[in-house]
């Protein structure tokens, strides 16, 4: 006979269960605190973003999974504190779910996404915090934070009304970071270079592109381009440091036209 299939309730209690034992049993999980695996977190958090950048479902799942450890292994923690549970973090979340959606679970009446987005700000200020620019985290890469600060100032009105007028701001930007260069002040220097990626960023929400998505895809795309050049100067039983720029330069060009190539079916 075919076994039923568990219900989510018994996964998930049976899962905790596990991480309980591994606190009590495993010498090196039982030596680990909040602090210790935090990084680990954030890793796992992006090995989940790379797997959904490569549309690779079954590495996602897997990911998911090792997120999930982290979710929950905090809270054991947290419950031998007698701080929370895991119960806790799932009932806080699903009520902040449910107040945070009053178009879904109640009366309010939307008619976009958008209306959907400054509610959420406006409820977010009605649970303690002081100001909008609460809740992103400082340790959020820089550019992805900097979009989110100018995102939710935006939903009370703080923003540009023209996209042209952005683009001036940058032009402004660029100028700017001229001058410093030229009086040879390194802390000026780093502080416009920092305003003009400010205001790039601000450019490619008007764009509605994500900085942080975008350079990450043009970074891969440098390191792709980069790994053919090594392997063409490997095949001409050369070393790199030995090539000429003009030699590198023109593998790199070749291998920018084979990508606009159209593959063959």
């Amino acid at each position: 006979m075919k076994k039923a299939n568990k219900s989510i309730e018994t996964l998930i209690s049976e899962y905790v269960a596990v991480v309980r034992r591994l606190r009590k049993e495993c010498p090196w999980d039982r030596e680990q605190t909040h602090q210790s695996i935090r990084h680990s977190l954030i890793e796992e958090a992006y090995e989940v973003v790379e797997a959904i950048d490569q549309s690779d479902l079954e590495e996602l799942k897997m990911e998911l999974g090792d997120l999930l450890l982290h979710v929950v292994l905090h809270s054991v923690m947290a419950e031998e504190e007698k701080a929370f549970t895991i119960n806790d973090v799932v009932s806080a979340s699903s009520a902040k779910l449910i107040r945070r959606h009053p178009h879904v679970f109640g009366d309010t009446k939307v008619k976009s996404s958008d209306d959907v987005k400054n509610n959420w700000e406006k409820i977010k200020l009605t649970e303690g915090r002081t100001s909008l620019m609460d809740g992103v985290p400082k340790k959020m890469p820089s550019l992805l934070r900097a979009h989110r600060l100018q995102e939710k100032a935006s939903k009370v009105g703080f923003d540009w009304k023209r996209k042209a007028d952005v683009w001036e701001k940058v032009v402004e930007e660029i100028d700017e970071l001229h001058e410093a260069e030229a009086k040879h002040s390194h802390d000026h220097l780093e502080e416009e270079f920092g305003d003009l990626l400010f205001a790039l960023v601000n450019y490619a929400r008007f764009l509605k592109v994500n900085p942080e998505s975008a350079l990450n895809a043009s970074t891969r795309k440098f390191s792709k381009r980069f790994q053919n050049i090594e392997d063409e100067i490997r095949k001409r039983g050369k070393k790199l440091e030995h090539s000429t720029l003009e030699e590198m330069d023109a593998i790199w060009n070749e291998g920018k036209k084979l990508e606009k190539k159209p593959k063959s079916r």
